[in-house]
């Protein structure tokens, strides 16, 4: 199955297409779902690496520190709530990911990181490529509920996207799907529910 997904946002100097969740999930008789490999959220350049991940539920993800200093990182909003602390360098910290939902992803000590994590009751997810397109190969024939998650888009919105699909034996082809973005989103709070210190004179 393939296809192509459109984000109309505010102004062309914001980001493209990429980075769109898109999954099915099969109606009827239920898909038993495995946890995934180990993947991993790499820290590096004061940024986490990929910034969007799709899972399977249960899979475990590995949060290695490979900037030259330390790094704090917490969920606390919606999805899987975690503190893993305060840990330096060449250090690595694990969460199970058991629940199936979005994970808001921080850093403690610098704002600017942040990172999603969805995790998924289906084996049949995507993320999509800078110009939109997307293929879940290997998809049996069936009826499926077809989603999409863009992080810049409302809930009300995204809601409006979910469809039942009709996939068929060989290739199929969907019709293109437009997300309408609303910006960027809002600033958030660190793991205490206070703001960021505005001192810019850390070593960090």
């Amino acid at each position: 199955m393939r296809g192509t997904v459109n984000v109309v946002r505010h102004s062309r100097s914001e980001l493209g297409s990429a980075n769109v969740v898109v999954w099915m999930t099969a109606l009827g008789n239920k898909e038993q779902v495995s946890a995934g490999p180990m993947t991993r959220l790499v820290q590096k350049d004061k940024g986490f690496t990929p910034h969007v991940l799709p899972i399977t539920v249960g899979t475990t993800i590995e949060f290695p520190n490979q900037d030259p200093f330390f790094h704090d990182v917490f969920s606390i909003y919606h999805g899987k709530p975690f503190d893993l602390g305060l840990y330096e360098s060449g250090a690595v910290r694990k969460v199970r990911f058991s629940q199936p939902g979005v994970s808001y992803i921080f850093c403690n000590i610098h704002p600017q990181m942040s990172a999603v994590v969805i995790a998924l009751s289906t084996s049949f997810f995507v993320t999509t490529a800078k110009d939109g397109a997307f293929r879940i190969p290997h998809m049996p024939a069936g009826s499926y509920r077809l989603e999409v998650w863009d992080e810049f888009a409302s809930e009300s919105e995204l809601a409006s996207l979910v469809r039942q699909i009709e996939i068929k034996a060989g290739d199929n082809l969907l019709d293109a799907i437009t997300v309408h973005a609303t910006g960027t989103p809002a600033g958030h709070l660190n793991k205490y529910g206070e703001p960021y210190p505005s001192d810019k004179r850390s070593p960090y």
